[in-house]
């Protein structure tokens, strides 16, 4: 088994984990802003778009959960449709930024609606078998704790060269591609198109270099079922489920901020510079982010059990809510006085990544203990499901936000309402997630159970199983 050792595999499979994640990022942070801001499709019809978009992946998911485990080829059952995924996601993605200026009304409506949705198809047919690798190439401990880190930061750096240079970049290529003359909005719309085909090519390249560093060591007894059967497994693993609801309310809190950023700085903070100080304060977040996971993480984890990282995550998050609540009333405009809450935020971010991902693939090996079966494709689809639930739920909410405070690119109607849209743009992007946060904590310290402790018993317990079924 040396490939659980072996660097090759290690940097491939982090490399395909940050192409896979700049495109979610696009998607998930600027698709509302793309079709609602841009284009002008109502608020609210846009939050229902996406929200719809999320149900429908509830029976996608697990349903792909199934197919990757029944796949039999001799590259193996995870990268066929990693590759398959990733290609056909990448024209989609193209696409679903590149609509054509002709569209109007209700057809822009459907266009929005038929490329979010098959988006997001395509999207699981990638992550769910990327993800699903990480118990098969690992065991339980240190050593799948080091490669779900070394994904997670990897993702997160994805994630953040999203976040720091979209806007900044799209500014610059619409300036390149489009006419003289052209409004700002035409000229990001434009812009748009060109970065999207830059994301969907890299994207590409990322994943043949995934595919070609990591040979599979395939799970030959993973058994495989119905979807009947696999959604009980997931209903009888109470502490996958309980997982599953600590990271809907958790990414709900984060998305519904992250979705309402660009709003803060174009229509709360404003000014001519706003999208050079968002783009300064998602290059903080993004930098503390990967810190977090990369050097935080590991460090905290010499003093600190997985749990009580969870909780001193959460925590930070809350406070850091709590600040930047206090500093937008206070009408503070400096972006490196926003640096203060980030911190506290995006380092928790960072943290709960890597720790999601560990709870989930401990969870793997919990449900095979108590079902007598190990459903690690399906556990975790539900990881790729819950974060988009949690994307779609925190995208109606801020879409429902830009619609009742009136808070959208016509300026003009937006001055009409005073500042009590302001304040409402304020306290919807931070007493909410505070809300959902606190639930999550609850939640979590009443029902898991899978200590540090108690994940080596069992993987003690798996092992002698194993070896006893060996020997007769």
């Amino acid at each position: 088994m040396e490939q659980k050792t072996n660097f090759k595999v290690k940097v491939g499979y982090g490399i395909g984990a940050v192409g896979k994640d700049m495109v979610y990022m696009l998607s998930a942070s600027y698709i509302l802003y793309y079709y609602q801001d841009l284009l002008g499709v109502e608020a609210w019809i846009m939050g229902v778009i996406l929200l719809i978009a999320r149900v429908f992946d509830a029976f996608n998911d697990p349903i792909m959960g199934v197919v990757v485990a029944k796949t039999r080829t001799k590259w193996g059952k995870f990268r066929p449709w990693i590759m398959i995924g990733t290609l056909t996601n990448a024209v989609i993605l193209y696409l679903m930024f590149a609509c054509p200026p002709s569209l109007k009304g209700s057809g822009l409506v459907a266009y929005a609606a038929i490329f979010y949705i098959v988006w997001g198809m395509t999207y699981t047919m990638m992550d769910i078998p990327y993800w699903s690798m990480v118990p098969s190439l690992t065991e339980s401990g240190k050593e799948r704790e080091n490669l779900s880190a070394l994904a997670r930061s990897c993702a997160g750096v994805g994630s953040s060269l999203i976040v720091i240079i979209t806007m900044l970049a799209v500014t610059a290529l619409g300036k390149m591609f489009g006419n003289d003359g052209m409004s700002e909005n035409a000229i990001e719309v434009v812009g748009f198109k060109w970065f999207a085909l830059i994301v969907a090519v890299l994207f590409v390249i990322f994943t043949v270099i995934l595919c070609l560093a990591v040979k599979e060591n395939p799970t030959t007894d993973m058994k495989t079922a119905s979807v009947k059967d696999m959604f009980r497994a997931l209903i009888q693993n109470d502490q996958a489920m309980t997982v599953v609801v600590a990271i809907v309310l958790v990414n709900t809190a984060i998305y519904m901020t992250s979705n309402l950023l660009i709003y803060f700085f174009k229509y709360d903070l404003g000014g001519e510079s706003w999208k050079g100080d968002y783009t300064l304060f998602n290059t903080f977040g993004g930098a503390m982010q990967i810190l977090a996971m990369m050097i935080l993480f590991p460090l905290l984890r010499k003093f600190f059990n997985t749990v009580k990282m969870y909780y001193v995550s959460v925590g930070s998050a809350i406070f850091g809510y709590l600040v930047l609540l206090a500093l937008s009333i206070l009408g503070i405009n400096n972006v490196f006085v926003f640096f203060v809450p980030g911190f506290f935020i995006f380092a928790a971010v960072g943290l709960l990544n890597v720790l999601v991902t560990v709870f989930l693939a401990n969870t793997v090996d919990y449900g095979e203990l108590k079902n007598d079966r190990r459903d690690e494709s399906v556990i975790f689809s539900m990881q790729t499901f819950v974060v988009k639930l949690a994307s779609g739920i925190s995208a109606l909410m801020a879409s429902l936000c830009l619609q009742i405070f009136n808070i959208s690119k016509d300026e003009e109607a937006l001055a009409t309402v005073g500042s009590g849209s302001v304040m409402g743009l304020r306290m919807t992007m931070t007493l909410i997630p505070i809300a959902g946060l606190i639930v999550a904590y609850i939640v979590f310290s009443k029902k898991f159970t899978l200590s540090d402790e108690r994940v080596k018993e069992i993987s003690t317990e798996l092992k002698a199983r194993k070896s006893a079924a060996n020997n007769d």
